[in-house]
């Protein structure tokens, strides 16, 4: 019975020490396309004002980024972050992010100017048939402009 116990000892440390990698599948392509089509461009054009909004007060500062952060899912359905590693039996990003404190200098700095200029011209180019590309390729690093968020 004691050597029962050890082996799952050994099974716990095991799956501690290494991390598991998860992928997120992205829904259908065909789907993406009818989300985007009939509600992505308008839902984001107005989670976009109120996320810049939000970004302006302290108050609303962390729904405002938690909104910037996933503006890429309400225009295309596309995942915020699509792998996630399992560490300690907890779901985390895969992707280490920069300190916190380099963060939040960069973003009272730089970044909440440029996240309305950048949202601005990425909703402008959305509008087009030819700019979707880019704005899409905007909106997917909204999140580093605004605070340097790695996805």
């Amino acid at each position: 019975m004691l050597a029962k116990d050890d082996t799952a000892m050994n099974d716990r440390e095991r799956s501690a020490s290494s991390d598991e990698f998860v992928e997120v599948r992205t829904p259908n392509l065909i789907l993406r396309v009818i989300w985007f089509l009939l509600i992505g461009w308008w839902l984001t054009g107005i989670l976009s004002v109120a996320a810049w909004a939000l970004n302006a007060t302290i108050i609303g500062l962390p729904l405002g980024l938690w909104v910037i952060n996933r503006l890429p899912l309400a225009a295309t359905l596309r995942p915020a972050s699509s792998q996630y590693r399992l560490e300690d039996g907890v779901l985390r990003s895969g992707i280490e992010q920069h300190p916190f404190v380099l963060r939040a200098i960069y973003f009272v700095l730089v970044g909440w100017w440029l996240s309305g200029l950048w949202m601005v011209v990425a909703y402008a180019l959305l509008l087009t048939i030819v700019g979707m590309p880019a704005a899409f390729w905007m909106y997917g690093r909204i999140g580093a402009v605004t605070t340097l968020y790695r996805t």
